[in-house]
């Protein structure tokens, strides 16, 4: 069902725009929540939609009949098929709407018609494609619609919103299977994250091409290049999540070899004779090296007191390699801020030069309609 929204063709008009011949537009008023649009559409237009939904429900026909084609009489010259033809097509969309049924109501098709987002049920039929995607991404459906692009781009974006939390959560973590059950939650996101790209580019070429498109219609120049931006922003994203995932756990890796070898490194000894070191190593029962063998890992109970410091130097170096990694992807970071900065500016001038237009036309249209009262 779809409580909130009210759908009825109170007028009609004639237009000639883009045709040698007047034809009828359907003035389709929908009433949301928050907002009321107006719609205008062709009868042409309703039988597309008839055909679309009838398809990909499977065949099965709307619960309301699609108003006849007149053979012999045309709507702009007849009021009364007109009339007619208004109301059939107000109950052919009300039937849809408010049918229990709702598997036209969750194509495609019927939310580009009436420009709706995507439903509860098709969002859930969206989740559960790509839970099935992450084990495998070549099951990902070709996205040929474009509502259903910007729907998986949303989708895309919470998966980059959780993936971001979930590390927050690992930094903030104080002991270490909380901080692994972070990361992995962090890695799942950004697997499903990389298989919506690749569906997303995908998307966005079949949505370049006129053929994919329901009526021939394709994609502009500047909705294609707004895409294309939305999809590079969110690559940049996902890229600088995936280093700083793997800084933080070369980190822990570091953290860890490092507290293992900090007791030891602590006890070398430098005294020349070597009579201090003995004293030490005999005192705590370990060998004469001034090295305590019980607090020893792995790593370093088959090394000698060279080694060990060959060892630290060589974690140390590993973890200011590890610091570059996380300096760089703050960078990546701090540009795509500046970028989004940058954004916003030209945003704000462009809505500065909008305001002015509006002013402007609407000082003509008061001089205008004083004209017209002098005339009247």
């Amino acid at each position: 069902m779809s409580p909130n929204l009210e759908i009825s063709i109170p007028s009609t008009s004639t237009s000639t725009s883009g045709s040698s011949k007047p034809y009828t537009v359907y003035n389709i008023t929908l009433r949301l929540p928050l907002r009321t649009l107006t719609l205008q559409k062709r009868y042409s237009d309703f039988t597309t939609l008839h055909a679309s939904i009838t398809t990909q429900a499977g065949g099965l026909l709307p619960p309301a009949p699609l108003p006849q084609k007149s053979w012999f009489t045309r709507s702009t010259s007849s009021p009364a098929l007109t009339e007619e033809r208004r109301k059939g097509l107000e109950a052919y969309l009300n039937a849809i709407n408010n049918s229990p049924d709702g598997r036209w109501r969750d194509t495609s098709a019927w939310r580009t018609f009436l420009n709706l987002p995507s439903s509860n049920s098709s969002k859930s039929s969206l989740a559960s494609t790509l839970h099935g995607a992450i084990n495998n991404p070549g099951s990902m459906a070709p996205i040929t619609d474009p509502v259903a692009w910007l729907d998986h781009h949303r989708e895309l974006k919470a998966q980059l919103h959780d993936a971001r939390l979930n590390l927050t959560r690992r930094d903030q973590a104080s002991t270490a299977q909380a901080q692994h059950e972070a990361s992995v939650q962090a890695k799942k996101c950004l697997v499903r994250a990389g298989t919506m790209i690749s569906a997303l580019e995908t998307g966005l070429q079949n949505l370049g091409s006129s053929s994919s498109i329901r009526g021939g219609a394709s994609l502009g120049e500047g909705e294609l290049r707004r895409r294309k931006d939305l999809l590079s922003s969110a690559k940049r994203e996902r890229e600088g999540l995936e280093n700083l995932l793997s800084a933080m756990a070369a980190k822990s890796a570091v953290d860890a070899a490092v507290a293992g070898a900090s007791d030891t490194s602590t006890l070398l000894s430098s005294n020349t004779n070597g009579t201090t070191a003995t004293s030490i190593s005999s005192h705590n029962g370990g060998s004469p090296g001034g090295r305590v063998l019980s607090r020893e890992t792995g790593k370093t109970r088959a090394l000698d007191n060279q080694g060990v410091l060959q060892l630290q130097k060589q974690m140390m170096q590993e973890q200011d390699e590890d610091v570059d990694v996380l300096a760089a992807a703050v960078r990546r970071q701090k540009e795509l801020g500046i970028q989004i900065q940058e954004e916003l500016e030209v945003q704000k001038d462009l809505l500065g030069m909008l305001d002015e237009d509006v002013t402007r036309v609407q000082g003509k249209m008061d001089v205008a309609r004083k004209r017209v009262n002098k005339i009247s």
